[in-house]
């Protein structure tokens, strides 16, 4: 099915139209045609993306999520540079319809973007409005509760030009008595840092009990705070009625590209074999859902599943927990992750060439979805080195251990099969773009398993954009992090290997 066709249902299953540039309902509210809008982004790989002829010819239409300020101070200079902790904290409450329906709106927000002209004040009021979608994707079937179990989730808002944007969520009953729906607190901001958003809600929450203007002190101290380094630690003074002034310390991990992560949930989830053949089929950049009752299991579950894939990225539709008004993106033709609530289980298993992931704790069959070759993809031999280095962890593994055991186990993958990259880009000259020699490449790879593996996974749009870069870098660019590290130390371990061997 074309992405053409795809677009063609969703706009027929939702009552939509589409304009040059933009979606919009047969005659909708400007919140809802911006919210439309935004969520459309995340179509961005029908429009060619990741097509490098296309990108080489035309840029791609850019569809900014953040205004532009008429006048940028020394402070929004900083911030806009990434070096705050978060762009907006807002509070999406759920308010009753005349139609009797709750709907998700916006009741708080911090800051207040004031002085921005109507083009940027609409676009913001769509994006706050596409935000309310992600907290509460389950669209407007709820009522009032007496009793809920407060989770903590994060989405992707990401745009045209695929930069992304996080959004961390907690979803909670409100202080009050008797029955009564759900509030949900949510963070936007360009930093990937689950594990320390996480800790900044529990202060948030604490501090909403007792009353919403306890929020703005602390968010305004963290807000003017600098974003730590990996491994460091920032202090924020707040003061709190009846205990005085109190400082939350927050620290980032050393593996900072693990810090948006948590593993426990995948393995809890999953076994180590099952989790190999999802590695196995994400690594192949095939169409992957996920399905579970609980968003902060899609959630954790999906951006675990990408951090496996370092150092490649994930170039295609990405969305950890997909609201109901996006439910037919699964009709997508192009690879995906998704994370979609068991209740639209139904929508989802009628597709075909997709692996489908159950993890629900009452499962039957872990796989409702599959081709078939998953188990085929990988070498043999690697696949049980993965298997081996999983049974390292410990049963009772902080977040930490347990990230440091899997890194361990799946990074050497990619340095054993890729890992001689640098040795294969040539240069005519000085200054000049290098050139990989893919077809060398592969063949310079002694294992018949291993060479057949890698031949089809220089197919892929991770591998090729991590060529990319590599060809735009001088010679002289210092290599770094950690799986250079890696891969120099696998080198050097062969080379002693073989001296022992003459």
């Amino acid at each position: 099915m074309s992405g053409d066709e795809v677009q063609r249902r969703i706009r027929k299953a939702h009552g939509l139209k589409h304009t040059k540039q933009r979606w919009s309902t047969v005659q909708p509210s400007e919140g809802e045609r911006g919210a439309i809008k935004r969520l459309s982004t995340m179509w961005s790989s029908f429009r060619g993306k990741h097509d490098k002829d296309r990108v080489m010819k035309e840029p791609p239409f850019q569809e900014s999520l953040e205004p532009a300020p008429v006048d940028t101070p020394a402070k929004e200079q900083r911030y806009m540079s990434g070096q705050y902790f978060f762009e907006y904290l807002v509070v999406v409450s759920l308010k009753k319809s005349k139609e009797g329906a709750y709907e998700p709106q916006i009741t708080y927000q911090f800051p207040k973007r004031d002085g921005m002209v109507r083009f940027q004040r609409e676009e913001e009021e769509k994006t706050l409005k596409a935000i309310t979608l992600f907290c509460f994707p389950e669209g407007i079937n709820w009522a009032p509760l007496t009793e809920y179990h407060s989770e903590t989730f994060s989405f992707v808002l990401t745009e045209i030009d695929g930069s992304r944007r996080n959004g961390y969520c907690r979803r909670l009953l409100p202080h009050g008595n008797g029955a009564r729906p759900p509030e949900a607190y949510c963070i936007i901001s360009r930093l990937a840092c689950f594990g320390l958003f996480s800790k900044i809600f529990d202060e948030v929450e604490k501090r909403r009990q007792i009353s919403m203007a306890m929020i703005y002190p602390f968010m305004q101290s963290l807000r003017e705070a600098a974003f730590p380094a990996p491994g460091n630690t920032v202090k924020i003074k707040s003061f709190i009625p009846d205990k005085g002034t109190e400082i939350i310390s927050l620290t980032r991990p050393l593996d900072s590209w693990l810090e948006h992560v948590d593993f426990r949930t995948l393995f809890r989830c999953l076994t180590d074999e099952e989790v190999l053949l999802v590695f196995a089929a994400a690594v192949m950049e095939r169409r992957i859902v996920f399905i579970a009752e609980e968003l902060s299991t899609l959630s954790q579950v999906i951006h675990a599943v990408v951090a496996l894939l370092y150092p490649f990225t994930w170039q295609h539709t990405f969305i950890s927990i997909v609201p109901e008004i996006l439910i037919d993106v699964v009709m997508a033709p192009t690879p995906y992750l998704l994370g979609v609530q068991k209740r639209l289980l139904e929508q989802v298993t009628d597709q075909s060439d997709l692996l489908v992931v159950d993890l629900s704790e009452d499962k039957g069959d872990t796989f409702l979805v599959r081709s078939g070759d998953e188990k085929s993809i990988l070498p043999p031999k690697l696949q049980d080195e993965i298997l081996q280095a999983l049974r390292n962890r410990k049963e009772e593994a902080t977040v930490e251990e347990l990230n440091t055991v899997v890194s361990e186990a799946f990074l050497p993958f990619f340095v054993k099969t890729v890992g001689h990259f640098a040795s294969y880009v040539t240069r005519k000259g000085s200054g000049q773009p290098g050139v990989f020699q893919s077809r060398a490449f592969y063949k310079a790879i002694e294992s018949k398993t291993t060479r057949h593996f890698v031949k089809k996974f220089l197919q892929t749009q991770m591998f090729d954009l991590f060529i990319q870069e590599l060809e735009q870098q001088q010679p002289a660019s210092p290599q770094q992090g950690i799986f250079h590290k890696k891969i120099v130390e696998y080198q050097e371990k062969k080379k002693r290997e073989k001296a022992k061997k003459r």
